[in-house]
């Protein structure tokens, strides 16, 4: 759940995808409110919010508001793209809640957010067990960064949690919904539920 302190503000890069805690994502930018917002974030040595745009009710085919939800993206290296685009690599560090958003004149949303309280370290619980096996199937078939990843972390609910909401072949709706669980044991429950039926 939020944390109650006073509200900060974070300026928003809306997505067709989701952004979860640890996980990496490759941005290529370009329009000039965003590439500001990037200068911003250098001068301030802080982050964004990355929040998943969500498909308007009806034809299911245009794109309305962002969701209430996000993680915070950290920048962790940039560069210059062959078609001379700025192309970045960012993190997901917190999650926060919107609490209302404004518009500058560039037509940057900078939001009013309430950050989740951080996910302590749990053991995994027994019924969950085959979620970290599953992990370590992935990971041992795909490998990535994780695959080196210290043992102690496939008992920790919340990195088995977001690991798997990041690799399985899920909706960016059920992604979304993943983020919002703010208990690990909770999210692993309906990780359960998602699983596809090959595995």
């Amino acid at each position: 759940m939020p944390i109650e302190t006073a509200p900060e503000t974070l300026p928003l890069f809306p997505l067709p995808t989701v952004l979860l805690p640890g996980a990496p994502l490759g941005l290529r930018v370009f329009e000039p409110r965003y590439l500001d917002m990037i200068r911003e974030c250098g001068r301030n040595e802080s982050g964004f919010g990355v929040c998943l745009i969500l498909e308007d009710e009806g034809d299911g085919k245009t794109r309305g508001a962002a969701a209430a939800y996000g993680t915070e993206a950290r920048i962790e290296d940039f560069d210059l793209g062959e078609d001379g685009l700025l192309t970045l690599q960012v993190r997901g560090t917190r999650r926060f809640r919107v609490r209302d958003v404004h518009i500058r004149d560039n037509g940057l949303q900078v939001a009013r957010i309430d950050w989740c309280e951080p996910e302590p370290v749990s053991l995994l619980s027994p019924e969950h067990g085959l979620l970290s096996t599953l992990l370590r199937g992935i990971l041992e078939r795909f490998g990535g960064e994780y695959a080196k990843a210290d043992q102690a972390l496939f008992d920790d609910a919340s990195w088995i949690g977001w690991r798997l909401a990041e690799l399985l072949p899920l909706e960016d709706e059920q992604r979304q919904q993943l983020l919002q669980i703010d208990d690990p044991d909770e999210r692993l429950d309906r990780l359960l539920v998602l699983l596809p039926d090959e595995t």
